[in-house]
Order: C-alpha cells, then structure tokens, then sequence
C-alpha cells in the first residue's frame, strides 16, 4: 500500500520529499499569481524568469530555518499552522521588498503581495490533506478494533481537545458528548453529537457505550460528586481528567486521563490554607522532616518546598525511598526556580546520637516528625520493632529536638492511638505521651555518654513548642485499601473486606498534611489536634462504588452474573470496627473550621522517662510481657487481643 510505504521511508527522504514538493508549490503559486495579475494564461518571459528562479531560493532556506521539514505530517496541528503562517510572512515581506527594489519592466509588483498568499493557502492545504490521508491507517486500525466506546462527559473547552486527541488514538472511538447546557444539546462537536443525560440512558445500549470521560476540571467536588451518583447505575467505566489546579498548561492530552480517583469519591472542598499562618513557620526557615519517603512525609516535603524554605532536611531510612523523594523534589524545585537546598540523610530516628547530632549542626527551625511503622497487621506480629520505631524513635526525635532547642516539633499521629486494640495504636499514642510529657518540661539534662549513671554535663532549657495532629485514613497512603482494591478489581476479584460493619474515616493526602501544618503553626505548645475527618465511610460500600465506577457489577446472590465477587474476611488482629478521633469529650474549637483540639490526659515526664528505661530493655531483651503491661499501664482503652506476640515468639512457641 502506498500509505505504508510512504510511512516506512528514512525520515531523511521523506524530507527531501516534502521539500521537493513545496519548490513545485513555489513554482505554481507565482505561475498562479501572473496568471491572475495578468488575465491571462502566463508563460514566463524575460525578467519574469527571474521571479520563478529568486522565489524557491528564498522561501526554502526559511522553511528550514523555521523548523517546518522536522514535523511529522500525521501529528500536526495549530501549532505547525502558526509556525508556517510565520514563515509565509517573512518570506511575503523579503519578497516583495526585492521585488519592488529590483524594479523589473515586466514583473507586476502586485505579483509580490499576491503570490505569497496563494503559497500559503497551497503549502497550508497541501499539509492538510497529507495529514488527513496519511492517518487514515490508524483509523481504519481503530474502527476494526475492540476499541472502547466512549462518551464525553462536558462539551466544553476540555472535552473538545481530548475528543481531538483522541480522533488520533485507536484505545477509544468517540460516540458522543454530555452535557447539562440545554443550549447546546443536539449540536455536532468534532462530528459527534451533544446528547442531554437523559438521551445517554437511553442510547447508550443501543450504540454499546462502554466508557465515560469526565471532561469538566472546573467542577468543584461537590457538583462532580452529584453527577457520579446519577452516573452510578450505569454499567460504565468512569474516567476522569485531573482538577483545573493539576492541569499542565498547554493542550490536553491522552496522557491526561486517568481512573477515577477514590479522592473523587470520597474527598471534598478544600479549605482555603492560610498561606501567612504557613510562610511564619515555613519561608526561608530551615525545615527537617522523618519518614520523608512515606506517604505523609513526601507529601509533607512536596507542600513545604513550595513555601520556599532555605534548607530542607530529608530523614529517612530507606535508602530508596530517600533517593526517590529527593529526586522528585530535585525536579519540583528545577521547574519552579526555587532556591531551597535538599539535603538528604540517611538516618534511623531510633539512633539519638546520630539524629541528635543532625540537629545540632543543621539547626532546624521546625520538625515535622512522620516517621512510624503503620500497617497494623505487620507491626501486630512485630511488637519489639514497633515498639522501637514508633515509641523510643519518636522518644529519640523529640528529645534531640529539646536539646536542639528547635522551635516547633509536630508528631503526625493516627486515630488509632485512641483506645487501641492493636499494638500500632498503642505505639502511636505512647508517642503522643512522650511529646506531651516533653512539652510540660521546664529542662532536659545531658548525660556523659561515658558515664551514664554520673551526674549531668549539661541542663537544657525548653525553648520548643511541641504539638501533636491526630488524623484517620488517608486515601491512596501505604496503608490504605484504596490500591488494594483497585489490583483486585483490575485481577478480577475478589474484593476482600474484613467485616461488613467496618467503617473508616477518609482523608486525601494533599487535604491532611496542609492541615497538618497549618495545625504546627497555629501550636502555643502541648495541644494535641485532630482534624475534622467529616463522616465516616462503610469499607464495604466503598468497594461497592469502586466496582460500579469500573463499569462492572458487584457479583451477589441475587446478582449471580456479576463481575466482582466482595468477600468477608473476618477481622484481623488488632482490627476495630469503629475508628475514633478523640480520647475525651468535648473538643475545642480552633480558627481553623477544619482543626480541633482534643482534651486529653497526660502523663508527667518524671514517671514517663523511668517507664520509657524499662520499655527500652524490654525491647533490647524482646520481652513481650513487659512490653503488654507497659503498654497497658500507660495508654488509656488498650486491650490487646490473644495474639499479642511477635512473629518470632510465636515460632518459638510452637518449636
């Protein structure tokens, strides 16, 4: 086939092709531009030779130039059009100044003017056409294809340049547009019609739509959440295209759209941040974050870094997790001009010596402490570890930064430290203990690491305004069902749930740690916040949205041909039905509609500090039973269930 052909050529002879091609377009248009200035059928004569031969030798070397010959026929667009009319232009005025200047007897100086016009409409149609002719393959590709049958949900500015996108793609073939404007519906977009909703419903059998993009990123939350509970009863696959604010400039592409994030489901209106209340903590500061490689510590880095800090101080222990979030930042600090200098550390927070030492040199202004072991079934079977981390690495972190005399210190904590019944829980409100007993501390004395039983070398004085931000799940971290079910559903099912009645709160990432340093900054010292989570969310009904968004069906009893099977578990260990935010009654308001703060007891630093000595032998020696009364002892609510033993106490058990 001759298309084939053409498309297989060395990109070097389908240039020297096109070139070829626009010299014969040259030679016409001034052929075309005598014979009309003329009124006649023109055959060249004297100083008119002189025309045919000066117009190619000009308009070619710009063509070059302007970089016409490197764009590939079959992607062209507005942009190609915008570069040719520009070079069209330069070469009409260097035409015509010679032509005036040369001042031929037989050469019309009209021809001057005419002649570049004509070459524009020929080279521009002539492009036109082979982008037309030379994509025909992909489109007969795509109608023969198992292509998805798409509809377009918004037939706004958005939807038309991905259903323009698209018309170069044989993933989709493009039935028709949505939209809610009665003033639009029944128009022809891109030769596809504006159905109302109601018209979708009832064709979208009949033409076998089996998929919907959602091309309206200037809806808010609310008004996109309205539209998905119509939508949900359709067997459609819903897609989406990323809010106004996540948008690149330029034209939207197939790259853009995505699956539809459970954040649209469940995520809502964002609060407005307080960017002086931010930049007070934040600008020109010198700013430390633990766990910078986790799901709360990135995005913790991510938001700081646009706040322009001088210096932002990387913690973390995975060694790959530290050059993965430093890359990133390297990359957002690039596209942005931003001056902040990263310096990523490797360090286990659970080391004083070496956090301590960190400290001292850097001199942070803030720490953001997000470092913590979080997946409770794990740490359940790991206890002396998660006790190491979350307990004595918070206890080392906090106490540096005492010495240190750091300004302001923020442990991210979970709704699980609230009268836990898993181990995770327990370990996370031990930390919040520790840095409320830290914070009622007058001074903290230094020991001589030779002779830690001498008497002090040092007294510090405290100089740090400790503060604690307690928040649920977060949609999309290492610990949350949302890429659980999402493999699942892509594997075909089932969906796993541990119980029916299982109910979370929900928070995006972006939403919790913009209050979480909104939260930092608002802290006069000791104030343990908790974020307004708003209501809580069935596990199991999540699931349920998720399949019907994927265009599938959830596989019952009643429903037997269904795609996905949702299949009950049982609880795990440590698991709650319920999560709660506060341990007391009556929270607090703060200025921040979104940000409470909870009454909560503590306990004194001279009972805790012993306490903390004996939960640190206890875990040097892996003594579970002291770690179970420490534990229980000191953290309100805690009952631990019969499986309250490490993976390798239990192995010695059953040997």
């Amino acid at each position: 086939m001759l298309i084939n052909r053409l498309l297989s050529m060395p990109r070097r002879s389908k240039q020297l092709l096109v070139l070829g091609v626009d010299v014969l377009l040259v030679v016409c248009a001034t052929w075309l531009a005598f014979s009309l200035r003329l009124g006649v059928l023109h055959w060249p004569q004297g100083g008119q030779w002189w025309v045919y031969a000066l117009a190619p030798v000009l308009v070619i070397p710009i063509f070059v130039q302007m970089g016409l010959y490197r764009a590939v026929f079959r992607y062209s667009g507005m942009s190609v059009l915008r570069v040719l009319c520009t070079s069209v232009l330069i070469y009409g005025a260097v035409f015509f100044t010679l032509m005036f200047l040369m001042a031929w007897p037989d050469v019309p100086k009209s021809v001057g003017l005419l002649q570049p016009i004509l070459l524009l409409g020929m080279v521009g149609g002539m492009r036109f056409v082979a982008r037309q002719w030379l994509s025909q393959p992909s489109r007969l590709q795509r109608n023969k294809s198992n292509a998805a049958r798409l509809v377009i949900y918004g037939a706004g500015s958005a939807g038309v340049q991905i259903a323009m996108a698209l018309s170069r793609s044989h993933a989709f073939r493009l039935v028709a547009f949505v939209d809610d404007d009665d003033r639009i519906q029944g128009r022809i977009i891109n030769g596809a019609p504006v159905w109302s909703r109601d018209e979708l419903i009832a064709k979208m059998e009949e033409l076998e739509v089996t998929d919907l993009l959602l091309a309206m990123p200037s809806l808010s939350r609310a008004q996109r959440n309205k539209i998905l509970d119509t939508l949900r009863p359709l067997p459609l696959h819903v897609r989406s295209l990323p809010d106004l604010t996540d948008l690149a400039q330029g034209r939207i592409a197939l790259a853009d759209i995505r699956e539809l994030d459970v954040e649209d489901l469940l995520g809502r209106a964002p609060v407005d941040p307080d960017e002086v209340l931010l930049g007070k903590n934040l600008t020109s500061r010198v700013i430390m974050v633990t766990g910078a490689g986790g799901s709360i510590g990135s995005e913790l880095c991510r938001q700081i870094l646009q706040h322009k800090p001088s210096r932002l101080l990387l913690i973390e222990h995975s060694e790959f997790a530290l050059y993965t979030i430093h890359q990133e930042l390297q990359k957002i600090k690039t596209v942005n001009k931003l001056s902040c200098d990263l310096v990523p550390l490797l360090c286990n927070v659970q080391v004083e010596r070496r956090i301590s030492d960190l400290m001292q040199g850097f001199k942070p202004f803030a720490v953001y402490h997000a470092a913590a072991y979080k997946h409770v079934p794990l740490v359940e079977t790991n206890v002396a570890e998660g006790v190491a981390n979350n307990v004595l690495g918070t206890l080392s972190v906090a106490r540096s930064a005492f010495r240190a005399q750091v300004r302001h210190f923020v442990l991210v904590s979970t709704d699980k430290a609230v009268r836990p019944t898993n181990v995770m829980g327990a370990t996370k409100r031990m930390a919040e203990l520790v840095v409320q007993a830290l914070s009622q501390e007058k001074a903290l004395s230094k020991q001589n690491p030779s002779d830690p039983a001498g008497p002090p070398v040092a007294t510090f004085p405290n100089r740090t305004c400790f503060s604690m931000v307690r928040f649920g799940n977060v949609l999309g971290s290492s610990g949350s069902v949302v890429p659980l079910f999402r493999s699942q559903i892509a594997e075909g099912g089932p969906i796993t749930v541990t119980h029916a009645e299982v109910t979370r709160y929900f928070m995006t990432i972006p939403e919790a740690v913009q209050l979480v340093l909104q939260a930092g900054a608002m802290a006069r010292g000791g104030e343990v916040f908790v974020l307004d989570m708003g209501d809580p969310v069935k596990v199991i009904d999540l699931a349920r949205r998720m399949v019907d968004l994927s265009g599938l069906q959830v596989k019952t009893p009643t429903n037997p041909g269904g795609d996905i099977e949702i299949r009950v578990t049982g609880m795990r260990p440590g698991e709650k039905l319920y999560e709660e935010l506060l341990i007391g009654d009556n929270p607090q308001a703060t200025s921040h509609p979104r940000i409470m703060m909870a009454r909560d007891e503590l306990v004194p630093w001279t009972h805790l500090e012993s306490t903390l000595n004996n939960l640190r032998l206890a875990v040097i020696n892996d003594d579970l039973v002291t770690i179970r009364t420490v534990l229980k002892e000191l953290v309100h609510g805690f009952q631990p269930g019969e499986l309250f033993n490490d993976f390798a106490d239990s192995q010695m058990l059953v040997a």
